[in-house]
């Protein structure tokens, strides 16, 4: 008997094979009488599977040659059936056989033209036995190196090329890596074609398709023709991304330590030139540096932040007369000095009068012009709506025109200064609880308590006597005072209404002039502040001392005596008008 036009697929079976009745993997189940799944009875030239009782089945195994016959052809007179292929063995060819014409239907076929050869019954009676009857132990031929590999289903075999056998091949090596088949490497187009010059044809391979698959002359020039030029054009691809990778990576990696642990560009010396630069408030230090390295000072802002940091100095808000292209750390030390500040500084307790000369200076204006801006825009300047305008008070900004530094430029404008120092005034201000304190003390508003705090920063000649100077006048203000019948009697409001700033004022003028800033003439507090208080005046003015303070008097200007009854003060006033030659 013989395998019916089988290739290289399922093994055969006969009834006493345990796995009697399995076609396979996709095969059609047929019934033990040979009728196909219609009922039909099947009609075959040779039944490879039909028992032969005349002789005993002797299966001998087909991928082990016994013989220089392939075990696997078919003899002469039978007829090979359509879809089966069978494999033929290149060193058992028999010339003077004829050979078959190929049928190959895409199953399991090899698509190569078998060789006729003649049929030994012996051979293939048991392809499973080994030369043994039953189901006794066989040698794996499988796990030899001289056998084919395990048949494979009909989904997962190649068809473009047959499977064909390792034995005694000169081109098959183990150790040789197969050939990269991507079509990217290969040079092959989208349909596994190849084409390296362009014409649309294959200069390695003339021959068609099927002599490719069919022939072995193609398998070895399939495996041992020349590199293909795409080769080449791929691998230097391949190279070029990887350098040019490598150096960006490179180059950023440099530039990223650079600028994390490498010195940061910086000029060298003072610099030249001078360059006008304005802070604003609040800036941090890179902040500053933006400023500067925009106005040409430093080179960048890291040189001016490493500068400062290290340093450990902070910058005040205004503006700076600095040089262009200046190291970080000349630019800092210049601009922590004062002196290189280009600011409007404002004293505390200067009257509103001083402050309009201040800036008419500064900014190189004739005399009068801020005080004439400041009655004329005195509504546009942001005054707070507790502010008292009134026909008695001089000037509605004193009290605001805040004392500070402030940063001013050529171009800046007088109306734009007095809105910064309102302002600021304001900011100041609304820190304070100046409502509490009023309704503490028994005033009319805060108006009155800044007016207070400008008496107090007028009189004080230190920061120690603003409380007490502050309690002198809350005890005068009291509806009980006899001593001076509320009248506070400060030398200080008496020369704000005349704008002088004198010591000796004689008692005949003092107590005849009817102003109503005159505190010797008239009860109560002046119609408004009289001067711009600082920070601790006002704060004392909220705090005042409590020890009973009535009299205050200074014997040299440096210093003040305060005295809580009328006897202390005269003697204390004796020895002025002495001192000072006064009758």
């Amino acid at each position: 008997m013989t395998e019916y036009g089988r290739g290289p697929g399922s093994e055969p079976w006969n009834p006493e094979d345990p796995l009697y009745g399995d076609q396979g993997w996709g095969g059609q189940q047929q019934s033990a009488h040979g009728q196909n799944q219609y009922g039909q009875q099947q009609s075959y030239p040779h039944d490879p599977y039909a028992q032969q009782p005349q002789q005993p089945q002797q299966p001998q195994d087909p991928y082990v040659q016994q013989q220089p016959q392939d075990p696997y052809a078919q003899q002469q007179h039978y007829q090979q059936q359509p879809g089966y292929g069978a494999q033929p063995d290149p060193y058992a060819q028999q010339p003077q056989q004829p050979q078959q014409p190929q049928y190959d239907s895409g199953g399991w076929g090899t698509g190569q033209q078998p060789a006729a050869m003649p049929y030994d019954p012996q051979t293939a009676a048991d392809p499973y036995g080994g030369g043994q009857s039953g189901y006794g132990e066989t040698q794996d031929y499988y796990g030899t190196p001289e056998a084919y590999p395990p048949p494979q289903p009909p989904g997962r075999r190649e068809a473009a090329a047959p499977q064909q056998a390792p034995t005694e091949s000169p081109d098959w090596d183990p150790e040789v890596q197969p050939e990269e088949t991507h079509p990217f490497f290969t040079g092959s187009d989208d349909n596994g074609d190849r084409d390296d010059n362009g014409d649309g044809k294959d200069d390695d391979y003339d021959d068609s398709r099927a002599s490719r698959r069919g022939s072995r002359g193609g398998n070895e020039r399939r495996g041992k023709g020349k590199k293909k030029s795409r080769n080449g054009c791929a691998c230097l691809v391949v190279s070029l991304v990887l350098v040019g990778g490598l150096g960006g990576v490179s180059y950023f990696g440099y530039t990223y330590w650079k600028d994390k642990y490498g010195a940061a560009p910086d000029y060298v010396g003072s610099g030249s030139g001078s360059v006008e630069v304005e802070i604003p408030k609040g800036s941090f230090g890179s902040d500053i540096g933006n400023i500067l390295k925009k106005q040409g000072v430093v080179k960048s802002v890291d040189a001016f932040v490493s500068a400062q940091t290290e340093s450990g100095k902070s910058i005040q808000a205004g503006v700076y007369l600095l040089h262009e292209k200046m190291s970080a750390a000349e630019a800092l030390k210049m601009m922590v000095d004062p002196k290189s500040q280009n600011l409007l500084v404002i004293p505390e307790g200067y009257r509103n009068a001083a402050v309009y000369e201040m800036v008419d200076k500064k900014l190189d204006l004739k005399k009068g012009t801020t005080e004439g801006i400041s009655k004329a825009k005195k509504s546009e300047l942001g005054l707070p709506g507790w502010a008292v305008n009134g026909k008695d008070v001089k000037d509605p900004l004193e009290g605001f025109l805040y004392p500070a530094a402030y940063p001013v430029t050529k171009e800046t404008k007088p109306e734009a200064i007095l809105k910064k120092m309102v302002s600021r005034a304001n900011e100041e201000y609304d820190k304070l609880d100046l409502e509490g304190a009023a309704k503490k003390y028994k005033l009319d508003g805060p108006w009155q308590v800044l007016t207070v705090a400008s008496l107090v920063q007028a009189e004080g000649l230190t920061h120690d006597d603003f409380r007490k100077m502050a309690e002198v006048v809350y005890n005068r203000l009291k509806p009980d005072n006899t001593a001076t019948n509320r009248k506070l009697q400060f030398d200080s409001a008496f020369n704000y209404l005349k704008k002088q700033s004198k010591i000796k004022i004689s008692s005949n003028e003092i107590l005849t002039n009817p102003d109503p800033y005159n505190t010797y003439y008239h009860a109560g507090l002046p119609p408004g502040p009289i001067s711009n208080p600082g920070d601790e005046a006002l704060r004392a003015t909220l705090s005042p001392t409590g020890n009973g303070w009535m009299y205050f008097i200074s014997l040299d200007g440096k210093k003040t005596e305060f005295t809580k009854t009328a006897a202390e003060h005269e003697k204390l006033n004796d020895k002025f008008k002495e001192k000072h030659g006064l009758g």
